[in-house]
C-alpha cells in the first residue's frame, strides 16, 4: 500500500469514528460538553495541521544548505550556452 493509501485509510477511519460520535448513532450517548468539543474538532485539526506545515516549511527554509559546487557548475553551463548563442549570431 502506498503512503497516500495509508493516509487516506487513516483519515477515513478517524472520520468515520468522528461521524459516529458527533453525528451518528452514538451521538445521543455523548454528554453535551463533549459534543461541543467534538463538533468543531475537524476544523481544529485542520488549523493545527496548517500551523505545523507552516512551521516545518519555515524551519526547512531557515536551515537550507547552499551548494557552491552546483552553483559554479550552473554558471559554467550558462557561460557555455551564451558563447554558443553568440557564435550563432544572437546578441544579448
Amino acid at each position: 500500500m502506498t503512503k497516500l493509501g495509508q493516509w487516506l485509510w487513516g483519515l477515513a477511519l478517524l472520520g468515520s469514528a468522528w461521524a459516529a460520535l458527533a453525528l451518528g448513532p452514538l451521538g445521543p450517548r455523548v454528554p453535551p460538553p463533549c459534543r461541543q468539543v467534538l463538533l468543531p474538532l475537524p476544523v481544529y485539526l485542520l488549523v493545527a495541521f496548517g500551523c505545523y506545515s507552516l512551521a516545518t516549511v519555515g524551519y526547512r527554509l531557515a536551515t537550507f544548505n547552499d551548494c557552491e559546487e552546483a552553483a559554479a557548475e550552473l554558471q559554467e553551463h550558462i557561460g557555455a550556452a551564451r558563447a554558443d548563442l553568440r557564435r550563432r549570431g544572437l546578441q544579448f
